[in-house]
């Protein structure tokens, strides 16, 4: 069986590469619980609904992990992403898996529209 790493990383690679239905079948659960401030989300259905707020937000955009810590049977993710229109700088994940899959994960993010860089 694959540890805790493992699937978070696994996890978060297939997200970067843009491989959502992989992901989703090798990493979570089919009962996965997401609590976020868009709402709850059960299911791999859930998971595709989530993606999908986020990809309103960021559309085609870049992202970047920031820090990842592991504990346990516990995940936290801190991350960023940018299209060029709009940023995400505060985004926060956890998670909890359980014989290799995750069976719940907490997201926050607050999406903005990118700010101009003055000139002088």
């Amino acid at each position: 069986m694959r540890t805790v790493t493992e699937v978070i990383y696994d996890h978060l690679e297939r997200r970067l590469a843009g491989d959502l239905e992989g992901d989703i079948k090798a990493n979570f659960s089919e009962d996965v619980v997401l609590l976020s401030g868009f709402g709850t989300y059960r299911g791999h259905s859930g998971i595709r609904q989530s993606a999908a707020v986020l990809a309103e937000g960021i559309q085609g955009g870049a992202y970047a992990y920031n820090r990842a810590v592991i504990e346990g049977d516990y995940g936290f993710l801190e991350w960023t992403g940018d299209d060029g229109h709009n940023v995400i700088t505060n985004g926060a994940d956890s998670y909890h898996v359980v014989d290799g899959k995750i069976v719940f994960q907490s997201v926050h993010y607050t999406v903005l529209p990118e700010q101009p860089i003055e000139t002088k």
